[in-house]
């Protein structure tokens, strides 16, 4: 018996990292999982990796009427939708004077806009079954779990284009709270620091991922990194296990009366102005 038995959950960008452990960390505890992703063939061996149920909608989330289709295609699938973590991201850097427009449009379109899009399409599958829940007496509660960064809620040199898109999510995670609690929605954030991912791991010509076409540079400079174990009292970085217990919480019975928040899952780094 897990504590999700029953439950649907969307993941986005759920074919790798902290998305996969989220996936898999949430099927242990007995939720189906949508695995999404922009690779179709990374996501169907993720799924095929995941011991529960599963289902996969590929597809760039950027694109008009993806968002749609991964929630139509849940429905379809299975008939609910109790979960979404807006996971699906990747970073595009450069210090401000260089960011091109494409660069610091890409950034908030992933990292804001498709979360927004998704969160809209699914509406009347979280909004209408509480309507009747609550003329019933009964409350249900659902989540919505969107993940951010430090470079949002703290900011970060040579990411403003990430920046702007990790802190907007955190203000439409706000807002979102205040209007959809009455219909028991729990709509929560989670601020990654450092964790060991693609997009955190040594850079180099063979850290690549084809997004639209383009060739994207992942990862960071062996200096870059070093100095984020420096910034990190518990001294190294998280793995993806560990953040996905993070997105675990704000989606399980523990977190119903969280709402509104961003979680900090950062081994304790600080950061900002005034540390």
């Amino acid at each position: 018996m897990g504590v999700l038995d029953g439950k649907v959950a969307i993941v986005t960008g759920s074919g790798r990292g902290i998305g996969l452990a989220t996936a898999t960390l949430l099927s242990e505890q007995g939720a189906t999982i949508v695995v999404n992703d922009l690779d179709a063939d990374v996501a169907r061996e993720a799924a095929d990796g995941i011991a529960g149920e599963t289902s996969v909608v590929a597809g760039d989330l950027t694109k008009p009427g993806v968002p749609d289709r991964l929630v139509e295609e849940t429905i379809a699938a299975h008939g609910r939708i109790d979960m979404l973590v807006n996971n699906a991201g990747y970073t595009l850097d450069a210090p401000l004077h260089k960011l091109t427009d494409d660069a610091f449009q890409r950034m908030l379109d992933i990292h804001t806009v498709a979360p927004f899009r998704l969160i809209r399409a699914a509406a009347p599958h979280l909004r209408e079954p509480a309507k009747q829940e609550r003329a019933e007496g009964v409350e249900v509660f659902r989540k919505i779990v969107n993940v951010s960064s430090i470079s949002g809620t703290f900011g970060n040199a040579g990411q403003a284009n990430y920046a702007a898109g990790k802190a907007a999510i955190v203000g439409l995670t706000r807002t979102l709270a205040k209007e959809w609690g009455q219909f028991k929605v729990n709509v929560n954030a989670v601020a990654f620091g450092w964790i060991e991912t693609r997009l955190t791991a040594l850079a180099g010509d063979d850290n690549v991922a084809e997004i639209d076409g383009q060739q994207v540079r992942l990862g960071m400079p062996e200096s870059a990194r070093e100095l984020a174990a420096l910034g990190v009292p518990l001294g190294r970085a998280g793995t993806p296990e560990e953040a996905a217990g993070g997105v675990f919480f704000l989606c399980s019975p523990w977190s119903d009366y969280v709402h509104g928040q961003t979680l900090h899952v950062t081994g304790g780094a600080t950061g900002g102005m005034t540390g």
